[in-house]
């Protein structure tokens, strides 16, 4: 076996592979459903191209359980399934068989959770939770720092249950305000690891650049798919029910209500809602393939902090190419059409969205 995998690197077959792999991901830009506008096609070619980038970084650079980093895992040029336009995302490889301790500072940033997954995206699109750790629950010294220990058996303090299949750590923060919340920092250690990694084993890389290969395709595919689902019922925010949004990853203390948006120019789509009583909710816009439009330069989201609300406490949200002057304005930057996604964080209720379509 190892011979094949050391002739597969010396041959360049590992490396061909995964370019094929990589090639056939990127079919899924030519799906029938996906837009055939030049936009909407140069944003999925932009995609496949972050995700490559995204996945060789982890399977690559960052897989080792030994050695973990929490790295960034989406953020203003990788995005990925909704990726939030508030959130820090950091993520570290780990094993369900070896112990963690995760030390930092909390630091004032409005929300804070960490979460052991089973990361199946490049096998079936899946990435379950296997624990799970928020503010509600941790424990922070009065100078803000704190200890997190991840493994299989309970531990005493802040402890971050691992499972056999646990493979990942994701920690999400959320601002509600960039200008004054500070994030914390963080850093990991494998307890009793090793000093040093060995050189680069052939049969790593091999595998490293098929998981990378099929991370890209089960990405790309599983959110294209859940497009195509939410294109049966254009310009609403329904309940989908949870469970497809937590095998994917999702926050268990998040209600997710995705959707489907298609506008003419002349057109707005209005979204009429009840707001709970929750810490942090927040509206954003994607392109088809599950992007975030580019929050940099454009409103493209509100959250508790930053939404005008109506004098009643409802919130009104306007998705149009420009200001019509009235609720809360979402800029579509451009796009005619994509998804969107209303998230509450830590409510007890969860109220659904009245939505039309109106000119402008």
């Amino acid at each position: 076996m190892t011979e094949g995998v050391e002739d597969r690197i010396l041959s360049g077959e590992a490396w061909q592979d995964f370019c094929r792999t990589i090639a056939n991901a990127g079919n899924v830009i030519l799906r029938e459903t996906a837009p055939g506008t030049v936009l909407d096609r140069a944003e999925g070619i932009r995609y496949i191209s972050r995700l490559t980038r995204a996945f060789l970084e982890s399977a690559v650079e960052y897989a080792d359980p030994d050695f973990p980093a929490l790295r960034r895992l989406a953020h203003e040029t990788v995005k990925i399934g909704a990726d939030n336009p508030d959130n820090v995302y950091l993520a570290a490889t780990v094993a369900g068989d070896r112990d963690y301790r995760i030390t930092g500072r909390r630091g004032t940033i409005s929300y804070f959770s960490i979460g052991s997954k089973a990361n199946r995206y490049a096998i079936d699109g899946t990435m379950a939770s296997t624990g799970e750790l928020n503010d509600k629950d941790l424990a922070i010294g009065p100078d803000g720092r704190f200890e997190i220990v991840a493994s299989a058996t309970p531990k005493p303090g802040n402890w971050l249950p691992l499972a056999e299949d646990s493979t990942l750590l994701v920690v999400r923060q959320s601002y509600l305000d960039r200008e004054t919340e500070v994030p914390g920092e963080y850093s990991i250690a494998c307890i009793g690891g090793p000093e040093t990694p060995p050189p680069l084993p052939a049969a790593h890389l091999n595998d490293a650049l098929q998981k990378a290969g099929m991370g890209v395709m089960g990405t790309a595919f599983i959110f294209a798919q859940w497009t195509e689902l939410f294109m049966s019922r254009p310009n609403e925010l329904p309940d989908w029910g949870q469970a497809m949004f937590q095998k994917a990853g999702g926050d268990p203390d998040i209600f997710y209500l995705h959707g489907y948006w298609h506008i003419g120019p002349d057109e707005a789509w209005v979204i009429e809602t009840e707001v709970p009583d929750c810490p942090y909710w927040n509206f954003q816009l994607n392109n088809w393939w599950m992007e975030s439009l580019d929050y940099r330069h454009h409103r493209i989201w509100v959250n508790k902090h930053t939404a005008d609300l109506n004098s009643d406490g409802t919130l009104t949200l306007v998705i149009a190419p420009r200001d019509p002057g009235f609720g809360c304005w979402i800029d579509t930057a451009g796009h005619d059409r994509g998804t969107a996604l209303l998230r509450w964080l830590g409510a007890k209720d969860h109220p659904l969205p009245r939505c039309r379509v109106v000119k402008i």
